[in-house]
């Protein structure tokens, strides 16, 4: 089995980010420091996401009401300033733990191979076949019991011999041969599709079913969904591209946010937007512009990692006479 070495740095990462936040949430913070901490921040699209993801856990996380906070810290007793620093501190430290355990879990941390944000692998395994691995992905490998377990994210698997690989996932088991197959690891489910061929399914509950080309299905932790049907023509991740056929804008940006690094927000006004092209994954800015171009929208870069969308303002006509 091919082992790889956990990538420390996303840790590192994760670590410094709860640094910073437990240095701001003491108080005791310089303007020196939020230099710094800026600096930080934009010197690595890695720093500013991490950094925003703290935050928005913070908000969670935070068991002090702001409003409770900034009154206690307005008292005089220095006493319960210094114990509501403390509670803040702590506040700051529970998503900041989290934090580092989500930015890679342990088994992803622990998988043979993975992928960072935006990026794609493809790798040659035993038989002619091939593995790609798509954004933020996590795959173990065990060609002895040829077979896969599927940790985290997304992967395709093309097995052109008949002897079969089977991919391992929570929600049961895919068995293929002479076929190729995408499957794709979400919160709740794991959708499998299949790309040409057949493949055997397992469910971990519920008769096993045969997916043919061209059809798609859902694995739960109750069975599997109702099959439907899908494009398996239509060029998708594997080269490169997202796609898009009349689809929500809001579902487009949800899918383009899985690769890019940071935080991507949109005016719930654009959700209803419809969409339709073929954009390349190997430059999401690109993609942005584009979108600015033919809809109307407006995009806001506070930083390289940190955009937003808003419905265009369209100046009133002038009147004359």
């Amino acid at each position: 089995m091919t082992r790889v070495a956990p990538d420390a740095e996303v840790r590192d990462v994760a670590r410094a980010a709860a640094q910073w936040l437990a240095l701001l949430e003491s108080g005791d913070a310089t303007d020196d420091d939020h230099a710094r901490l800026q600096d930080w921040r934009s010197s690595d699209s890695r720093h500013e996401n991490a950094w925003q993801k703290i935050q928005l856990l913070r908000q969670r996380f935070s068991a002090v009401p702001a409003q409770l906070a900034m009154a206690t810290l307005d008292r005089p007793d220095l006493a319960r300033r210094a114990a509501l620093k403390r509670a803040l501190g702590l506040a700051a430290l529970v998503p900041a733990a989290w934090l580092i355990s989500r930015q890679l879990p342990m088994d992803a941390w622990r998988a043979d191979l993975h992928t960072r944000t935006g990026e794609h692998r493809r790798l040659p395994l035993a038989d002619d076949s091939w593995l790609d691995l798509n954004t933020d992905s996590a795959v173990n490998i065990d060609l002895a019991a040829r077979q896969l377990t599927l940790v985290r994210g997304e992967i395709a698997l093309n097995v052109p011999q008949t002897s079969s690989l089977t991919i391992n996932a929570p929600y049961g088991r895919i068995i293929v041969s002479r076929s190729e197959v995408c499957v794709r690891l979400n919160e709740r489910d794991c959708n499998v599709s299949v790309v040409s061929g057949s493949v055997r399914l397992q469910p971990l509950r519920g008769p096993v079913l045969v997916l043919n080309q061209g059809q798609q299905v859902s694995l739960r932790a109750t069975g599997a969904g109702s099959v439907t049907a899908f494009d398996a023509l239509m060029p998708d991740w594997r080269h490169g591209v997202l796609m898009a056929q009349n689809q929500p804008l809001g579902d487009f940006l949800r899918e383009l946010s899985r690769y890019r690094s940071g935080l991507l927000r949109w005016d719930p006004a654009l959700e209803a937007l419809r969409i339709t092209g073929s954009f390349r994954l190997d430059d999401t800015d690109q993609i942005l512009a584009l979108l600015a171009a033919s809809l109307p929208l407006e995009v806001h870069t506070r930083t390289r990692f940190w955009v937003s969308l808003t419905p265009r303002n369209i100046p009133p006509t002038e009147k004359t006479g």
